[in-house]
């Protein structure tokens, strides 16, 4: 009986206010990302303070982190496509080493 072989990716993991969703979203679709998880209204404590969650009249208002798992090489692109977003407004990009299952479905 065969074991599930591991193949390594990164991981990335994208925190902005919610009014970038679709800069982001589009630059994931734009590098080839297969797919993405957006999770919203988060909070937390950064270089500009405490962030908290302020879920009033829209996702706008609020910050969102997205996360995808991507080839290695994707990395260099969406770190050029950010850098523009990052320059002018709040936000980070975590870059983490993982292994999946099923590397056709990235």
């Amino acid at each position: 009986m065969g074991g599930l072989t591991l193949h390594p990716m990164k991981e990335i993991k994208i925190i902005v206010q919610g009014e970038h969703r679709s800069f982001v979203t589009e630059l994931l679709d734009k590098v080839g990302a297969s797919g993405y998880t957006i999770i919203g209204n988060i909070s937390g404590k950064g270089h500009h303070g405490v962030h908290e969650a302020h879920f009033m009249f829209s996702e706008m208002e609020s910050q969102i982190m997205v996360l995808t798992v991507v080839p290695a090489e994707k990395v260099e692109p969406l770190l050029a496509g950010l850098r523009p977003l990052f320059e002018k407004h709040s936000g980070v990009m975590f870059v983490l080493d993982v292994a999946v299952t099923r590397r056709e479905r990235f």
